[in-house]
């Protein structure tokens, strides 16, 4: 998705088109993505770089991190993986989303609009740019959280909602979980066949005289030889020396400096 200028048919006003626009980049709305992305559906990211994870001193209880991981190193590597995927990225506020006669226009507070069929609504708490959107149920306890079926979908179409928007538990694999199985379900909801994300050794299915799955493939020992070498070497580097950035913390104690 780029924000080239589109001809003025566009009644919109927005300045380009797409799939999916998913709003927020913690690890539910980039595990969305990361899915959406991969089975082929033009993706857009826009985060504003406020993940609570950011915030984390260590993350424990990740599955795969037995030692725990730094929180934002998790969180760039999951966006480098969505961008491997195929998914672009906007650092941005967004402020409005308003529906249009084929889906969504995502607007930022700049002043950029995207066209979109599908929404991911991946902010936490904030919901305030789905005002004008009719339809959605929003859900008081003390914050605010999107009313939605166990897949993410909220009561209008094509709408949906990940992790913790989602009332799903504050826990960041729970959270990364959920903002996959939207993915999926958007996938579902395309009528895109059933979604494979791995990938298999040489001939397992089609040794057995089956056709591969949508979505997996089959490599010999060379490629996946290759692979492995290539994720060994990108967890070499990321994780050979301390994330460079400095810790943060409540919002509320820097206002207190």
């Amino acid at each position: 998705m780029s924000t080239e200028t589109t001809d003025s048919s566009d009644r919109t006003g927005a300045t380009d088109s797409g799939d999916v626009v998913v709003v927020g980049g913690g690890v539910a709305g980039l595990s969305a993505a990361t899915f959406t992305a991969r089975h082929g559906l033009d993706t857009l990211v826009v985060d504003a770089g406020t993940s609570i994870l950011r915030r984390n001193a260590h993350l424990e209880n990740f599955p795969g991190f037995p030692a725990g991981v730094n929180g934002r190193q998790l969180l760039d590597l999951l966006e480098e993986q969505s961008t491997e995927a195929g998914c672009t990225h906007e650092t941005a506020v967004v402020t409005r989303v308003e529906p249009s006669e084929d889906g969504f226009v995502v607007e930022t507070e700049s002043g950029d609009r995207y066209r979109t069929t599908y929404v991911v609504a991946a902010t936490k708490n904030v919901v305030d740019y789905l005002d004008d959107v009719d339809g959605v149920g929003v859900i008081e306890r003390g914050t605010a959280f999107v009313d939605t079926d166990e897949r993410g979908r909220t009561g209008v179409d094509g709408l949906y909602a990940a992790g913790r928007l989602a009332e799903k538990p504050h826990q960041a694999a729970v959270c990364a979980g959920h903002g996959a199985e939207v993915g999926v379900t958007i996938l579902e909801d395309d009528d895109r066949p059933f979604y494979h994300d791995w990938v298999a050794p040489d001939g397992y299915f089609t040794d057995r005289g089956r056709d591969l799955p949508p979505g997996c493939e089959e490599i010999d020992d060379r490629e996946r030889g290759a692979r492995e070498d290539a994720s060994l070497d990108v967890m070499r580097e990321r994780f050979s020396e301390p994330h460079p950035d400095e810790q943060e913390t409540h919002p509320s104690l820097e206002n207190e400096e």
